[in-house]
């Protein structure tokens, strides 16, 4: 009973609860045919929004106002820098995870450079940022014909019993993550800047270079996860990340992520994103229409939102 107290006071387990229902729901209504697809499924397509969740996760938690709005330019960007570095190639692959790799860090540095030096606030930089990166993809991009590299497209639909080997690593990669978050000083300097960036600062955190760093990681993952992508879906695309925009503000909020800042949750943004996957098969399944999915994703997120807010308000 303690036990079930205990998880139930942790904010990531009901993300996780959610996902349980809505997969349960989903093959009640199926009678139970493809019950254990849907998980491989679900957890192969949670991959790619658990990699810029995490991203978007650290910007988040440096406080009020932070939020990178350029990742869904970035990972088509990203993306089609990767498969023409790779051009096709086995041997080129490590090459082209890096390209993506630094093409993503360098747009987060500069989404950093225009909030310090123009004084705005990130939401317009990004998204001033995402324009500037989309015209950029468009004529870099546009028709591009390569499709990934048979090596790596293989890795990227590589399961182990039935367990996608992307998830696996992905698992590492975030136990990584909260490991950071708790443990070193970089993540104690970003949870310090969210909770009060004056006090943060008179400590001896260097708030610029903190901040710097989170922006960069975000552009950095969201660049990996373009080539990832590419690779999952056989070829770049202009449009492949536009739908990781909301998602992956929304794993991060319905994960337990404060978005006043100064409160992450790693295990919450794995949660959230297998329930936003499996949520949107149960609809699929269901017939529900595209406009209803979005209308019910967004009621959800706000909801969250609405919720998170009162809490902070109580305290």
């Amino acid at each position: 009973m303690v036990l079930v107290k205990s998880l139930a006071a942790k904010p990531w387990v009901w993300s996780f609860v959610g996902a349980l229902v809505v997969w349960l729901a989903t093959i009640a209504f199926t009678g139970g045919h493809g019950a254990g697809g849907m998980v491989t499924a679900a957890l192969s397509l949670a991959v790619f929004t658990v990699i810029v969740g995490v991203g978007q996760m650290f910007v988040i938690t440096l406080g009020p106002g932070n939020v990178d709005l350029s990742l869904p330019a970035n990972i088509g960007l990203a993306s089609a820098v990767a498969m023409k570095v790779m051009a096709g190639s086995d041997a080129m692959i490590v090459v082209g995870l890096l390209a993506a790799l630094a093409c993503g860090a360098a747009i987060g540095a500069v989404n950093y450079l225009l909030i310090w030096a123009l004084r705005i606030p990130p939401i317009i930089a990004t998204l001033s940022a995402s324009f500037i990166i989309q015209s950029i993809d468009i004529s870099y991009g546009r028709g591009l014909q390569i499709k990934p590299p048979p090596g790596f497209a293989d890795f990227t639909n590589w399961q182990i019993l039935g367990i996608p080997v992307l998830a696996i690593l992905t698992v590492l990669f975030t136990i990584g993550a909260a490991i950071a978050l708790q443990r070193m000083i970089y993540g104690r300097s970003v949870l310090a800047i969210g909770q009060n960036i004056r006090a943060a600062w008179l400590a001896g955190v260097n708030v610029g270079r903190i901040r710097f760093l989170t922006y960069t990681l975000s552009g950095a993952l969201g660049g990996i996860d373009g080539a990832l992508l590419a690779g999952y879906f056989r070829g770049a695309n202009v449009d492949i990340g536009n739908e990781y925009l909301l998602a992956s503000i929304a794993v991060v909020v319905i994960g337990g992520t404060s978005v006043a800042g100064g409160k992450a949750n790693v295990p919450g943004v794995w949660g959230a994103a297998l329930f936003l996957v499996l949520l949107l098969t149960m609809l699929n399944t269901f017939g529900v229409s595209a406009g209803v999915r979005l209308l019910l994703t967004g009621l959800i997120i706000v909801g969250v939102i609405t919720a998170a807010g009162g809490e902070k308000a109580v305290r």
